[in-house]
């Protein structure tokens, strides 16, 4: 399987790379300017691309079976705080991704399309979202040290969601757990759809690393397709 991976210098993105390619797949690493990338994967081409570029998505998806988008308004993995301070600026940037990318699709409408976002659109309980609530959402931020302006994001996170949802392309939306940073990679953890995945704790949480394994996992057996899904422990 050839797949592609947008934000492959990401905290998420370079684990899907490594699972990947550590599966047997030929992968193409996609970065806004290739050429600046110096930790490389042997055996990965990487191309540049620009994801809010239609045309420019367009170009690169030929031979691709899936593309996975890791996007961020930069790269977390390098410039946590930048990243956030992005976010903020403009949240509406994560529904313009993903517009963009359905549109590359109307060329490519067999490859599937997997966009890593976020946890605040997921239920906390049946019909609750964090994302819709201030006192809820600022309550998670500041567990998790991150500015309440961070909130504006989250929402933008899910309106992404939203724009997927209105498409019939073959797309699938990951939401990963609450709380998620580079650990172990067990391949343990527990799959769902639309509500978070609780520890015995009641925390949502999982790494990047078995992040990649479910997002790895879904590529090669599709199973929510035209759907959301989230992984946690």
């Amino acid at each position: 399987m050839h797949i592609g991976v947008i934000g492959a210098t990401g905290t998420i993105g370079g684990r899907v790379v490594t699972e990947a390619v550590g599966r047997g797949h030929r992968v193409t690493a996609f970065s806004r300017d290739a050429a600046r990338v110096t930790q490389r994967h042997d055996g990965v081409e990487w191309r540049s691309v620009d994801v809010l570029d239609a045309d420019s998505v367009a170009r690169v998806l030929p031979g691709i079976d899936v593309l996975v988008s890791a996007f961020q308004p930069g790269n977390a993995a390098a410039d946590f705080e930048e990243t956030v301070r992005r976010s903020i600026a403009d949240p509406t940037v994560y529904a313009a991704a993903a517009r963009a990318l359905l549109k590359a699709l109307e060329s490519r409408p067999r490859t599937r399309l997997i966009v890593i976002g976020g946890a605040g659109s997921l239920e906390i309980a049946p019909g609750v979202v964090r994302a819709d609530s201030d006192e809820l959402l600022h309550e998670t931020l500041d567990g998790l040290g991150l500015p309440r302006a961070y909130a504006a994001a989250v929402r933008g996170h899910r309106d992404a969601l939203n724009v997927l949802r209105l498409s019939n392309r073959l797309w699938t939306y990951f939401s990963p757990a609450e709380e998620i940073a580079p650990g172990e990679r067990t391949g343990r953890f527990r799959v769902g759809g639309d509500q978070a995945v609780r520890d015995a704790e009641g925390r949502s949480r999982i790494s990047a690393e078995d992040a990649a394994v479910a997002l790895v996992d879904e590529a090669e057996l599709p199973r929510f397709v035209q759907r959301r899904f989230t992984a946690g422990y």
